[in-house]
Formats: structure tokens, C-alpha cells, sequence
């Protein structure tokens, strides 16, 4: 969702220096490059594996996003809505993918207005593991019984990790877009079929 079809402006990491105050420049570097990834897996490797400081950082972090959120901070990436609305239009099925917890992915879909807009919302404690790991896409697929194989699949992303999830699940088409995290040479070295200026540009593709 973040940096895919909504619109980040730098919310992440405003959010992580507020749940690690003393963070240093590798480990802001570290949360940039790992973008798109369970938040409390970055928590765990930038604490050292420390369950209960890596569990009070991701719970700072999520409820500084939660903030910002309702601060009205968060908005769509532009056309976003009316993408998801074409490709369901169109007979194909949607599903809302996050690194975040459950509590604030469904803040930021009440907040957008989004609560019925797509056919499925997923967050790594649906799936069991976040990106890059491949059990978001194909618990997306399992769960809507969209397709008959995994070739069926198109996964859209702004991060490497969402490009190597969808690659891992055997996904048909694995597109990234350059409204989010990561640069086109980081998408395109990561294995992306495709990057595109923006997620309004997918259907046209598919």
C-alpha cells in the first residue's frame, strides 16, 4: 500500500525516529533499504534479536504512523483509486497487501475511504510471513481463489521486497512502480518485469 497507492511523503521513516529517538544513520539507512518488509522483522535485526525492545519499537512505530495518520497525513497515490476501480471493473481481482500491522492497515483504509475498495486486505500476520518472503501473494491467491495458477498472478510494488516476493511466489508478471521507496536500478536489479511512473499505469500493462 505504502508508496504503491498510497502516497508515502516520508511517513516510514517520520514514524521510526519517533519509535527509535536514538537511532543511528546506519539504521535509518537500513529501514530505507528494507522498505515494504514486516516492520517488526526491521525491528528485530536493527535491535539485535532483542524480542521485547524490538516488540516496544514496532508498537511506538505503529502508533506514531497511527498518528500521522489521523492527522490527515496519509492520501492516495494520484489515480489510485480509480486504478483498483478499473481493474475490478475489468474482472480482476484485487487484493491490498501490507507490511504493516493489521490495526494500522485498516487505520489508513477508513482513513482513504477504502474500506470496500479492493476484494481482500492482507498484512504479514495473515500470511505468516512478510516480504520479501512469497506467503503474501500466494495467501492473496489461495484465499480469493482468483486463479488456477500461480503464472496467473501480477504483483505490483514501489520496493525491492515487494518485486522479490512476487518473483519467490512464481507470480506471471512482477511489476514495480517509482512512486515509492526505491530507485528504477534497484526495482529493475532486483528482477522487476517491468517498473512503471505509477500503479495507474498497470492496467493498461496487463
Amino acid at each position: 500500500m505504502a508508496g504503491t497507492t498510497v502516497a508515502d511523503d516520508g511517513l516510514v521513516e517520520t514514524a521510526f525516529r519517533a519509535a527509535l529517538p536514538d537511532h543511528t544513520p546506519d539504521q535509518l539507512a537500513y529501514v530505507q533499504a528494507t522498505m515494504g518488509e514486516s516492520k517488526i522483522k526491521v525491528f528485530r535485526h536493527l535491535l539485535a534479536g532483542d524480542e521485547t525492545r524490538a516488540q516496544h519499537a514496532n508498537a511506538a512505530f505503529e502508533h506514531a504512523y497511527a498518528r500521522l495518520v489521523d492527522e490527515g497525513a496519509c492520501t492516495e497515490v494520484p489515480g489510485a483509486r480509480e486504478t483498483i476501480e478499473r481493474l475490478r471493473a475489468d474482472g480482476r481481482t484485487v487484493v491490498l497487501t501490507t507490511g504493516f500491522a493489521r490495526t494500522t492497515q485498516d487505520r489508513l483504509l477508513r482513513a482513504l475511504g477504502w474500506q470496500d475498495l479492493a476484494d481482500l486486505t492482507l498484512c504479514p500476520a495473515d500470511a505468516g510471513r512478510g516480504r520479501p518472503h512469497p506467503d503474501l501473494p500466494l495467501t492473496a491467491l489461495l484465499r480469493t481463489r482468483a486463479a488456477d495458477d500461480v503464472r496467473q498472478l501480477a504483483v505490483c510494488g514501489d520496493t525491492v521486497s515487494d518485486v522479490r516476493s512476487g518473483l519467490s511466489a512464481g507470480a506471471g508478471l512482477v511489476a514495480a512502480v517509482l512512486t515509492g521507496a526505491h530507485t528504477e536500478p534497484d526495482l529493475r536489479a532486483a528482477g522487476a518485469h517491468h517498473v512503471l511512473p505509477s500503479i495507474t499505469d498497470l492496467p493498461g500493462l496487463l
